[in-house]
């Protein structure tokens, strides 16, 4: 099971991984960053994370790490 890190702080929701990731694991949440922006948010609760790495590649402010496993 792999799973993602998001760094809330560098998100600025433009909801590119959102749209890419195959699973739809990923979602906009209704919590602001400390720049007032929504930002993503990771919820894999049955494991379905397949640590493709997609949403890392396409993320322009590189928030996110994926953690493989």
């Amino acid at each position: 099971m792999s799973s993602i890190t998001i760094k809330n702080d560098l998100c600025k929701g433009c909801e590119l991984c959102i749209s890419t990731c195959p699973s739809k694991l990923i979602k906009l949440s209704k919590k602001f960053n400390s720049k007032g922006l929504h930002y993503v948010e990771f919820t894999d609760p049955d494991g379905k994370c397949t640590g493709c790495t997609l949403c890392a590649v396409i993320c322009p402010d590189a928030a996110i790490e994926v953690n493989k496993k």
